[in-house]
């Protein structure tokens, strides 16, 4: 079943415009950001609002069909975040002045090893790069973000 426009746009504007996983903004993106699903549909997940999610192209592709991922502190298996059920700053900070996301948590430090929220696996780091230009155009991190001082 296809997500109407207006509930992708319901996605957008409850996600603030910025994925829900990286907290890196649609406005500066070169793509729209995807409509995920946090239960995949793979996995029976359906179509409605609440299992949505707003993701840019590299955390919907990094966490694919995944809900679970490994916590490389403790080797643990353990849920991925879930943006309806969880809060972003509970499980997440910005370090090098928001160039860098570091999981709080079993739940942030696997999002943030399964996504490769910082590219340290792929893309020989583009999105740090980006999230510098961002941070000198003032863009970044988002206001609300918790950040280490």
């Amino acid at each position: 079943m296809a997500i109407s426009k207006e509930i992708r746009q319901k996605v957008r504007e409850r996600a603030k415009y910025l994925c829900e996983y990286c907290h890196s903004s649609e406005e500066a993106s070169a793509a729209r950001f995807e409509i995920d699903h946090i239960q995949p549909r793979s996995r029976g997940g359906a179509d409605t609002f609440e299992n949505l999610a707003l993701a840019c192209q590299r955390c919907n592709s990094y966490r694919y069909n995944f809900t679970e991922g490994t916590d490389p502190e403790s080797q643990v298996s353990t849920q991925l975040f879930n943006p309806r059920l969880h809060q972003w700053n509970e499980h997440f900070i910005w370090e090098k002045g928001g160039l860098v996301i570091r999981g709080k948590t079993s739940i942030g430090r696997a999002t943030c090893d399964r996504l490769d929220l910082n590219d340290q696996e792929h893309n020989e780091g583009a999105i740090v790069k980006a999230r510098r230009l961002w941070i000198q155009g003032g863009w970044h991190p988002p206001s609300n973000d918790d950040s280490e001082s």
